[in-house]
């Protein structure tokens, strides 16, 4: 799962929100700088993650592209699943995704501060080019994947995954709205036992 996904299984408490979504940026048990919450946000991200890449149906998903890309496959899966989130948002929230988006976004400038000094350097960038609104349309995550590839140690090719998405789109998003209820329930289930 990639920001949108993981913005949206926070539910409605921002510090939680704002701790999800710098999972990636905090390493080992670095806390001391967040509140419980952000904590347990920075918890929920990394059970997001381990129950995404222990999933069977993600798997099928990586499957299908790790000859081309290799360990790279599950990042690009996190995207193509980001994509089928916002390209179907009405199946799973009542807001719109405009909406959704643009309150995460405020949360996140409000909370600018305490982010990680990686996530306070992207943050200005996902916003002005508004990425997870953009996340619906196949060109919004090629674009994304366009940079990530630019900012990888070894040569990636997630820059050509695009046309992976249109070749298999069916497939890819059968297997997300399979996997999406799941991680919902999972995470409901997690959020409820912090």
């Amino acid at each position: 799962m990639n920001f949108l996904a993981h913005i949206y299984l926070s539910g409605e408490m921002d510090d939680l929100m704002v701790g999800n979504f710098i999972g990636d940026f905090v390493k080992g048990k670095k806390f001391e700088n967040y509140s419980q919450q952000m904590v347990n946000g920075i918890k929920l991200h990394r059970e997001i993650d381990w129950f995404t890449d222990n999933h069977q149906t993600v798997e099928k998903s990586k499957d299908r592209l790790w000859k081309k890309y290799r360990h790279y496959a599950g990042v690009i899966i996190d995207m193509f699943y980001d994509h089928f989130l916002a390209k179907d948002w009405a199946v799973y929230s009542r807001e719109t995704l405009d909406d959704f988006t643009q309150k995460a976004y405020n949360v996140l400038l409000k909370k600018k501060a305490v982010l990680p000094q990686k996530a306070q350097h992207m943050l200005p960038y996902m916003i002005k080019n508004n990425w997870l609104l953009a996340y619906q349309h196949v060109e919004g995550i090629e674009k994304a994947l366009q940079g990530m590839a630019k900012r990888t140690t070894f040569e990636s090719n997630m820059e050509k995954a695009g046309d992976d998405l249109r070749e298999d789109y069916e497939l890819f998003g059968q297997e997300f709205h399979e996997f999406f209820p799941e991680i919902i329930d999972h995470t409901t289930n997690f959020k409820n036992n912090l």
